[in-house]
């Protein structure tokens, strides 16, 4: 396999590398950004290459490239670099977690990351640049759409049609065999069980603290001798 140049090098970054360095047989060859966000020559003691500069240095006959980029502006950030390092050539390698528990019946598309411990059911299809973080579970014959973002225990259950560019926060659900529309934000905890149309926001309302602080609280509840 060709070594990878990964985009990126903030959080997102971090994450990826941990894994490709830890949890994969694909080597970093270094590490690149635009170059007004060069965080210097080096980051995490790997090459950093401005990116208009990658094709001389690392070129894509030699080099894959994942784009370690977060959901910013509904994942269009990733995605408009990912469609760069395309036109530049470059192949966009994807990485599954060599515990994840996939189906080998699983479709993915390329750049995507699929964390481990999640559940992924039978004849599920992900479709490019789709980010799945742990404890998310996809349910049978589901399909999620280009530039999607999964947060940890995202639930989407089967028969889901998930259009491109979606996020979905911590815990939250969505109900069988219904279509999420594109560029929509399902918020954390928020339940989805109605077909939605492109663009539209779910989000469910915050607890709400008691009038008790946590000391009186323990003391009317009672809540410690248990």
């Amino acid at each position: 396999m060709k070594p990878i140049v990964l985009f990126g090098t903030g959080k997102i970054a971090e994450v990826i590398l941990y894994f490709l360095t830890h949890r994969s047989n694909r080597q970093v060859a270094a590490c690149t950004v635009d170059r007004d966000y060069l965080p210097g020559s080096t980051w995490q003691g790997i090459t950093v290459v401005p990116f208009d500069e990658i094709t001389h240095r690392y070129p894509p006959e030699t080099h894959d490239m994942f784009v370690a980029l977060g959901y910013q502006d509904m994942n269009a950030l990733r995605t408009g670099k990912c469609a760069e390092a395309r036109q530049l050539g470059y192949t966009l390698a994807s990485y599954v977690h060599p515990e994840s528990g996939i189906p080998s019946d699983c479709v993915h598309g390329d750049n995507c990351f699929v964390m481990n411990q999640v559940l992924i059911h039978p004849k599920v299809r992900l479709g490019n640049n789709v980010f799945v973080w742990s404890g998310s579970m996809v349910g049978h014959h589901s399909s999620i759409g280009d530039n999607c973002w999964l947060t940890s225990c995202t639930n989407i259950s089967g028969g889901v049609d998930v259009g491109s560019n979606c996020f979905f926060a911590v815990n939250s659900t969505v109900g069988n065999s219904i279509h999420i529309g594109e560029n929509c934000f399902i918020g954390a905890n928020a339940l989805v069980i109605k077909s939605t149309e492109d663009g539209q926001v779910f989000i469910a309302e915050s607890s709400k603290p008691q009038r008790l602080n946590s000391r009186q609280f323990l003391r009317m509840s009672r809540f410690s001798d248990i």
